[in-house]
């Protein structure tokens, strides 16, 4: 049987649309691709990970994200990657999974990103839908 991917692209609205590709993460570069085995998503240079599906415990919509924020950056685990406020979807993981930002390693637990076909991903994904994050 092959291994179909399917490939969601980063949503980029606003400045950062002209911005990030300047900064090196062009569309093409920034997306999240899913196949049988897992999840990868890649923000240009800026972030890199690689998720078992089998690790992928849940998956759900989240609100936008509020204030000015784009980028990857994150803490104890918890990432946001995202090229715009809106088609924001969580990602948990367990056991955590190992994902680079700017070249250094990082722990995975929680992912948010947006992007351009949320609900498109979660159908492809086919995990039950989640509660939201707290």
């Amino acid at each position: 049987m092959d291994n179909v991917r399917q490939r969601f692209p980063i949503l980029y609205s606003g400045i950062n649309a002209k911005v990030f590709p300047v900064l090196g993460m062009p569309r093409s570069g920034s997306y999240v691709e899913l196949d049988d085995d897992g999840v990868r998503v890649r923000l240009g240079w800026g972030f890199g990970a690689r998720i078992p599906r089998r690790a992928i415990t849940g998956a759900r919509r989240g609100p936008d994200v509020k204030g000015i924020t784009a980028g990857a950056h994150g803490w104890r685990g918890r990432w946001l990657v995202n090229g715009s406020r809106h088609g924001i979807v969580h990602l948990d993981v367990d056991p955590p999974a190992r994902a680079w930002t700017v070249g250094i390693p990082v722990r995975l637990r929680r992912l948010a990103v947006s992007l351009e076909d949320p609900d498109g991903f979660l159908g492809a994904l086919a995990l039950p839908q989640g509660p939201a994050p707290s």
